[in-house]
């Protein structure tokens, strides 16, 4: 069953998304909303003019092909930021630890700091303890673990959630984890980003038709690219650097 799963989810990640008309990456508000600052991002923008991101995750960061890494989420974000931070020198790189659980992320995560030297890490996790039913309270404490280097390191931090598919919401139970994403999220007062209500919202309002799969990664990559605008936007809004921004093209 979870070499079922892992298909279908891969399936998806590396196919076309299809959609009714050209996506307008329209996100409601309250889904990129966050009380919560980065006080580091906003101090590397502003006083070093330099902004270095890690993206830790699974495959769901990437997307196959030769012209794959320059459409997935992670690159489209570099783009998006460059352009809207023009005074800062911005740089996203991608690690990927393809079948690791939350806790083998959380114990790999002062190496990669040292190796990397983020200011924000993006830590997108929960679908594979989701698809080994790894216990939840064993999952949190991951969350937990991983979350605390991160801020004893003076690093900021977003966690991310999982993608949406409705191929899979029926084969494995997404919603427990990530309620308990949300939760440590707050605990630990880190914004999440709500990539599956995202996802959720894209596909119940027909911007992406998430059943449908093509033989590319065009339409896939929209998608990619949508999440990376989105996750700009979370950004400088919950880095205050809003003021100093280059609006985007309307």
């Amino acid at each position: 069953m979870t070499r079922v799963i892992a298909a279908a989810l891969l399936l998806w990640v590396c196919s076309a998304v299809a959609f009714a008309q050209s996506p307008s990456c329209e996100i409601p508000g309250y889904l990129l909303e966050s009380p919560y600052e980065l006080k580091r991002v906003n101090a590397s923008v502003l006083q070093d003019h330099r902004l270095r991101i890690a993206v830790l995750g699974t495959g769901s960061s990437i997307l196959a092909g030769p012209e794959g890494p320059r459409s997935a989420y992670p690159a489209r974000l570099e783009a998006v930021l460059t352009k809207r931070l023009p005074s800062a020198s911005v740089k996203v790189v991608t690690v990927v630890r393809s079948r690791e659980t939350a806790e083998d992320l959380a114990i790999g995560m002062s190496k990669l700091l040292a190796d990397e030297k983020p200011d924000l890490m993006i830590w997108q996790c929960g679908t594979v303890d989701a698809m080994r039913n790894v216990d939840l309270d064993e999952f949190r404490e991951a969350l937990d673990k991983g979350l605390e280097t991160l801020q004893k390191s003076g690093v900021d931090a977003i966690l991310m959630n999982m993608q949406y598919s409705p191929r899979t919401e029926t084969m494995i139970a997404l919603g427990p984890y990530a309620d308990t994403m949300r939760v440590v999220a707050q605990q630990h007062e880190v914004p999440l980003f709500d990539r599956l209500s995202i996802m959720h919202h894209w596909s119940d309002t027909g911007q992406f038709d998430l059943y449908a799969t093509g033989k590319d990664n065009v339409l896939a990559a929209q998608v990619h690219d949508c999440l990376g605008r989105g996750i700009a936007t979370m950004i400088i809004d919950t880095a205050r650097l809003g003021a100093i921004e280059q609006k985007p093209s309307q």
